[in-house]
């Protein structure tokens, strides 16, 4: 059988040296009928290697479930990689950061608060056993060394930027994780990654495991950094940051081509193994995106596209040509067949976005003819009946760890204003069903105005992404209470969890109630405008073809086609368009679901040509 190893110089591949160029593609990310069309753009850019992440949460949605089926077979991915001739590298965290939710740490895991957060702690240690056991055996059946891709698994991520322990107590923590993945059969060489600084690199490793870094230019002197902490052994970037992720309210982030092939240009010829991080970002679908949190809470964009060398919807860019290029220097390069835009016919997925570069995706307008106003629509989304509490709970008390929830209670007259202390993330506020504010943790909006009468309060309360980077991982979502009025405390409420996520059958239920159509449009007029609430509308185009789903003039919500969950709009962009996957999309009967925070200028939607991905820097 092949052997994959560190020598004294290089990584070595059944006894030869290996320069790995990898990429960073993430299955959750891409729909598994676009896996083998972006990873054999990978090949056809000149990678010999992909990497992928492995999101605990993703697999486990609650504590007694792991699914490793349909979207999460990682199985099926790293045989498709296999398949291309590729290699592989599986970083399975326990954290991963990846502005993905949570980092990937299941919520369910902090429920309890006194489990340790990325620390020597039985609790923690022994879910982290359990998510091993259920995870990495199929990763060992794919090592290298059994015949399969897998050429090495990460333990931990930029550990070096967590916490202040101890270092002997965090070395502690790390050998607990060795240990645990080498009980599951996993044989080839663990590392660390860290970025690359020299106060990280000395408290996020350990001196038995190899040491990579992270970092998106100055490439010499970044490796020079990272071999003043490993005397021996190859060098390697294991996160080469070519692009940027966005976050809702700011620009869409671009990295210039011309530069990040310099410094990958720089990095081969030093020897270095490289990892791009992205080769292809793909799109936060569902409820997936993470959040920062640095005084000011940033949720991540639907859109990961990064700037990256393969567009979010796979279409190959001038990054793509360029890094290409700088690959060609060092490495054999397979011959450029031709490289089709979009989903491509390889993976069963149609003509793609853009095929053919110039007529880009179909156009077409989408009537939103049926609707129900929001409170209508929120009793039938409920995932089960309102519960009482006495103190005010958080969405984790009503074992909710992604989307949405209902909080109600009674005002008086003479109320006035609610004020608590923290909204984590979004809450939109109801009176007797009427819209009377919201609060929003980003803009540090704890209080609204309540009309001076008796009524019935309802909060909606939105988790916008848990965060995923900082000490502020693990903290419980929904309303931080204390909760106040212009006279007393607020302490009797009625909560729930929403099911808008997984179940878009509900949402199809409410809307074929009677008396939910909206008022005709005349041929050729424009419908009027909405407010909040739930929206349908059907549509022809071309099957299994990409779509960019524009929806200009509402104003934030989610959006479902032919009932898989898109993600999140909102007018605050960066991100204009969501990206629809070829393999959603019928020739006929396609359906539009559209869940609206707040209203829209008119009940239609569009599709347009090509992504729009907001604003950049200038």
């Amino acid at each position: 059988m092949p052997t994959f190893d560190i020598g004294p110089e290089d990584f070595e591949l059944d006894g030869r040296p290996m320069q790995v160029v990898s990429g960073a593609l993430h299955y959750f990310r891409v729909h598994p009928d676009q896996w083998a069309d972006r990873i054999r753009k990978a090949r056809l850019m000149g990678l010999n290697t992909i990497e992928t992440y492995v999101p605990w949460n993703f697999h486990a949605p609650d504590p007694d479930v792991f699914d490793l089926t349909g979207r999460r077979d990682l199985g099926r991915f790293l045989d498709l990689v296999a398949a291309e001739g590729l290699y592989a590298i599986v970083r399975p965290g326990p954290y991963i950061c990846a502005e993905w939710d949570g980092g990937g740490l299941p919520g369910w895991l902090f429920a309890d608060p006194e489990v340790g957060v990325r620390r020597h702690e039985p609790r923690f240690l022994a879910a982290i056993g359990t998510y091993y056991a259920n995870l990495l055996p199929l990763v060992a059946e794919r090592q290298v060394t059994r015949g399969g891709p897998v050429l090495m698994v990460q333990v931990e991520n930029e550990y070096g930027a967590y916490g202040d322990d101890p270092l002997p107590e965090r070395q502690q923590y790390l050998r607990a994780l060795v240990d645990l993945t080498r009980e599951q059969g996993i044989e080839v060489p663990l590392f660390t990654c860290d970025q690359a600084d020299d106060e990280m690199l000395a408290r996020g490793g350990l001196p038995e495991l190899h040491k990579t870094a992270t970092f998106g230019s100055r490439s010499t002197e970044r490796l020079e950094i990272l071999r003043r902490h490993q005397a021996t052994g190859p060098l390697m970037c294991m996160e080469f940051w070519n692009g940027w992720f966005d976050s809702w309210g700011l620009e869409h982030h671009t990295a210039p081509a011309e530069a990040n092939a310099a410094d990958l240009d720089d990095l081969l010829a030093a020897g270095g193994s490289v990892n791009l991080y992205m080769f292809h970002g793909g799109t936060n679908f569902g409820l997936t995106s993470g959040a920062n949190d640095k005084g000011i809470y940033r949720p991540i964009a639907t859109s990961y596209d990064y700037d990256a060398p393969l567009a979010e919807d796979g279409t190959p860019t001038a990054k793509y040509y360029a890094m290409r290029d700088v690959i060609a220097r060092h490495l054999p390069v397979p011959a450029l067949d031709v490289v089709s835009s979009g989903a491509g016919a390889e993976a069963g997925a149609g003509a793609g976005a853009g095929a053919g570069a110039g007529a880009g995706a179909p156009v077409l307008e989408v009537d939103l003819t049926a609707q129900v106003p929001l409170a209508h629509a929120l009793p039938s989304l409920l995932r089960e009946d309102l519960l009482t509490f006495s103190s005010t709970p958080t969405t984790d008390d009503l074992r909710l760890w992604s989307g949405f929830a209902v909080y109600r209670t009674r005002i008086r007259p003479d109320d006035l204003v609610l004020t608590l202390s923290e909204v984590r993330d979004r809450a939109v506020v109801l009176v007797d069903d009427e819209q009377v504010g919201v609060l929003d943790r980003g803009s540090h909006t704890f209080a609204v105005a309540l009309p001076a009468r008796a009524g019935d309060l309802t909060l909606l309360v939105e988790d916008q992404g848990r965060v995923n980077y900082g000490k502020r991982i693990g903290e419980p979502k929904g309303l931080i209470g204390p909760v106040r009025t212009a006279v007393r405390t607020i302490d009797d409420w009625e909560a729930a969890a929403l099911r808008v996520e997984d179940a878009p059958e509900l949402l199809r239920a409410a809307l074929d109630a009677p008396g939910r159509a909206l008022p005709s449009v005349p041929d050729g007029g424009v419908p009027g405008p909405v407010g909040a609430g739930l929206f349908r509308g059907s549509f022809d185009s071309t099957g299994g073809a990409d779509h960019f789903l524009r929806l200009d003039g509402w104003t934030k919500g989610l959006a479902w086609v032919n009932g898989e969950l898109l993600g999140r709009y909102w007018s605050l962009g960066p991100t204009r368009t969501l990206y629809v996957p070829g393999p959603l999309v019928r020739e006929t009967g396609n359906e539009l679901v559209l869940l609206e925070l707040h209203g829209a200028s008119a009940g239609r939607a569009g599709f347009v040509a090509r992504p729009d991905l907001g604003i950049t820097e200038q």
